[in-house]
């Protein structure tokens, strides 16, 4: 079925307004982010919003309750942050962030530019809904879990499989040809009609769009992976540096610990798992930087709670939620009930009394906007308390 209203997607010049004010979602494609550009949108989160930067499951950000839309995109434009006005919402590109310091796998970076670039130079291509997501993984299976619109999967070093609608296409494209074939891809999935937002919704899609490209697929396909566990702690590089992975709680990152972040000096990933990697550390930076940075709520151990915990915005941010899930959720991971069986399924109750384990999403009404991909246990926002749904129910 078609969908008959436009994609809504929010960007820096086209603002979603909120519950709690208008919101801005600025797009950074690899996650890949310079200490200069951190440091204008802490700037801009304490100066222009409400003093937060959020981490969204697409590695990008998102500013709230935005005072002055014209004078955020003139800081964003002049950090490199807003390259063009008219495809800023449709550069939703997500690479493996470990790829070319951690492990054997290709080195995927350089597709990244690529891809952007050939992205904001094709005018046709600002049609694209602003929730197609292209993925680039090197072939570790960590981001292609996100089932993508259209993506690669590295087999090996001049090897890929193109990923449509979520899987294996049985597609196989060099490491020369593999950004033409997803522009190209991007291009047929417009053809496609329907106004659908996602490749998955259109009939017949992965069909349609591979004989668009004129490219036969082969009998074999990759088994893609779950999602896996986000990267945190101490990452040895090959180049004998260290990368630090750190957990942001409940994805929302305060602006005065981004300008910590920013201060490091070193090259900054957002990952799609609402985290970040300070990269290219020597052993005794990186030793600092745990040092100052964990009493400010990063996240460095691997087995803390707060990484099995997600949530969407909740109240204030969102009118359609029936409570504040962050702080509800936040209280529980607090006391110790996000690590301890107990909540009996089905059954509404109140937040001071949701007790559950493993990984989790605190939603505040039955969309559960934001919900990571695999199984998760939903705790979810009602009139009269929370239902917990276990995973498979």
């Amino acid at each position: 079925m078609a969908r008959t209203n436009p994609d809504s997607c929010p960007g820096v010049l086209r603002l979603h307004q909120a519950a709690d004010g208008p919101l801005a979602r600025v797009r950074v494609p690899g996650g890949m982010l310079s200490p200069g550009q951190l440091q204008v949108l802490a700037e801009a989160a304490g100066e222009l919003g409400d003093g937060n930067i959020e981490l969204t499951s697409r590695g990008n950000v998102q500013l709230r309750r935005i005072r002055d839309a014209d004078a955020l995109a003139d800081r964003l434009d002049g950090a490199g942050l807003l390259p063009s006005r008219t495809h800023e919402r449709v550069r939703n590109i997500i690479a493996s962030p470990l790829s070319g310091r951690v492990g054997s796998h290709p080195d995927i970076r350089p597709l990244v530019a690529e891809l952007d670039a050939g992205l904001l130079a094709a005018p046709r291509l600002a049609e694209l809904p602003g929730r197609v997501l292209f993925t680039l993984d090197d072939g570790r299976g960590d981001v292609s879990a996100l089932r993508p619109d259209i993506g690669l999967y590295a087999l090996d070093d001049d090897r890929f499989a193109l990923l449509l609608a979520g899987g294996d296409s049985g597609i196989r494209v060099s490491l020369a040809e593999a950004v033409e074939v997803l522009l190209a891809a991007a291009d047929g999935f417009l053809g496609l009609g329907g106004g659908q937002w996602r490749l998955h919704e259109v009939d017949d899609g992965v069909v349609r769009l591979s004989a668009h490209l004129g490219l036969t697929p082969g009998p074999g396909r990759v088994e893609l992976p779950e999602a896996p566990d986000p990267p945190i702690g101490w990452l040895p590089q090959n180049d004998g540096l260290v990368a630090l992975g750190a957990g942001v709680r409940l994805g929302s990152l305060p602006a005065r610990t981004a300008e910590f972040l920013a201060a490091v000096e070193r090259p900054l990933l957002l990952t799609p798992w609402r985290g970040l990697i300070v990269t290219d550390l020597a052993e005794g930076a990186a030793e600092q930087v745990v040092r100052v940075l964990a009493p400010m709520g990063l996240v460095f151990d691997a087995a803390s709670p707060w990484l099995r915990i997600t949530a969407c915005a909740g109240l204030p941010g969102c009118a359609k939620s029936h409570t504040d899930v962050r702080a509800d959720a936040a209280a529980a991971v607090e006391s110790g009930r996000t690590a301890a069986e107990g909540t009996a399924p089905g059954t509404s109750i109140p937040g001071v009394e949701v007790a559950t384990a493993g990984r989790q999403h605190w939603s505040g009404c039955d969309r559960r906007c934001g919900r990571p991909t695999g199984p998760v246990t939903d705790v979810v926002a009602a009139a009269d308390g929370y239902r917990v749904v276990l995973p498979g129910s």
